[in-house]
């Protein structure tokens, strides 16, 4: 057995729409002219092994908007009360934009203060607070003037930027700018399944490129204020193992290039670290091909903790810190996370072992949350939350697991 550092970071991952409730933004709008569509489409996860114990919940309008969420907004200090009895000592959260900004260059002061509470929570804790600044939802005002695709969107973003870290100067140090810009753009102006529901590949990489250069510009504002802060993105990024041949090979490589780097590539210049999201694992056979997949989730995703390992491995060119800001499992009852967890680990260790420069792991997510148009059937947290009462309870065997590796190593 082989403990991680003293100064490494044991988290958990939360976003605002997804667990504060109440929120008002392009999101939440959406939801309630699709709630009912999604509802009727739920049948596409008829396949699932999970399906009929979700049906009832998947199948029902009111799962697909978000409403009160986990009311982790009125509840956060019981929610990080029960980290701290798992033995974390990092949380990363996000900032909803729509409350601190709710009307274009107009500040809700109570907003801000609300969110510096929750990081003066945290520190009382011995938790160290990672801020996202955008984790996807745009205020009203902004998503109806064009959103990402604004002309000066990037300016607009920058300038919120500064503000946080104006707002937060002297209680945060890290700080995650954008959180997954490909999978953003990839549903919301590639495919067009999430608002504001643009298709068409020149939007996607109109998106992309905006993102990029919001990134970069709220680095730079971030940075003016805090020097010495860390700042980053989260991106989402896939294992590609490839089948037998030296053309598997090259669509793997290139693949990986793509997916896991085009976004660290552009911004390399402006990060302090690279911050990864592992939930999937693609084998190359000329194309895609998850049917020999040996564990899923309830969702049906792949579980493969070992290609943590190879994606860390790879990430080893780019000679910077890594955390890893979100992976996960939609498991209600329970019965792989603490496995998930576990063979995780190893692996993180493994790619340590190896050189990599492996700083934080966060596991997605620390309470159930509201799982975008999938509603709130999907169970991700380590701390359950009953639908029916909002009452917190941990999901012992993980948290028990957790606790052990954070204390012991693996």
């Amino acid at each position: 057995m082989k403990k991680f550092p003293d100064s490494f970071y044991f988290g958990a991952s939360t976003s605002s729409h997804q667990v504060e409730g109440n929120c008002r933004n392009d999101w939440s709008e959406w939801e309630r002219i699709n709630a009912g569509r999604l509802a009727g489409e739920s049948s596409k996860y008829s396949s699932l092994s999970s399906w009929e114990r979700i049906k009832p919940e998947a199948e029902s309008r009111e799962n697909y908007i978000s409403g009160v969420a986990a009311d982790h907004y009125n509840r956060y200090e019981e929610d990080f009360d029960i980290a701290k009895k798992i033995g974390i000592n990092a949380c990363r959260f996000s900032v909803e934009w729509s409350r601190v900004e709710p009307f274009s260059g107009i500040w809700d002061r109570d907003e801000l203060n609300h969110y510096r509470k929750m990081i003066r929570a945290m520190h009382k804790r011995g938790i160290e607070p990672f801020v996202t600044i955008w984790h996807w939802t745009l205020p009203l005002w902004l998503s109806e003037a064009g959103g990402v695709s604004h002309p000066e969107f990037p300016e607009l973003f920058a300038e919120y930027a500064g503000k946080l870290a104006e707002e937060f100067a002297g209680d945060v140090k890290f700080f995650i700018t954008v959180n997954e810009p490909e999978i953003y753009s990839l549903n919301s102006y590639l495919r067009g399944i999430w608002p504001p529901e643009k298709k068409g590949i020149f939007s996607y990489i109109r998106s992309m490129k905006s993102l990029i250069k919001s990134h970069k510009l709220a680095y730079e504002e971030i940075k003016k204020r805090i020097p010495d802060s860390a700042v980053g993105p989260a991106c989402n990024m896939s294992y590609f193992e490839p089948g037998r041949g030296f053309i598997n090979r090259g669509i793997a490589s290139l693949s990986g290039h793509y997916w896991n780097r085009y976004f660290t590539d552009h911004v390399k210049s402006k990060i302090d670290y690279i911050g990864v999201n592992y939930y999937f694992h693609n084998r190359i056979n000329y194309g895609f091909n998850r049917n020999d997949c040996e564990f899923a989730s309830d969702l049906g995703w792949e579980l493969y903790p070992a290609g943590m390992e190879h994606l860390l491995n790879a990430l080893s060119c780019y000679n910077l810190p890594v955390y890893i800001t979100e992976n996960g499992l939609a498991d209600a009852g329970d019965e792989r996370r603490p496995w998930f967890i576990e063979e995780t680990l190893r692996s993180v260790m493994k790619a340590m072992d190896n050189g990599v420069d492996v700083r934080g792991y966060f596991h997605w997510s620390l309470i159930d949350n509201f799982e975008w148009d999938k509603g709130f059937w999907p169970r991700f947290g380590l701390i359950s939350v009953d639908r029916k009462n909002l009452t917190r309870k941990m999901r012992t065997d993980s948290c028990r697991k957790y606790k052990e590796i954070i204390k012991k190593g693996i």
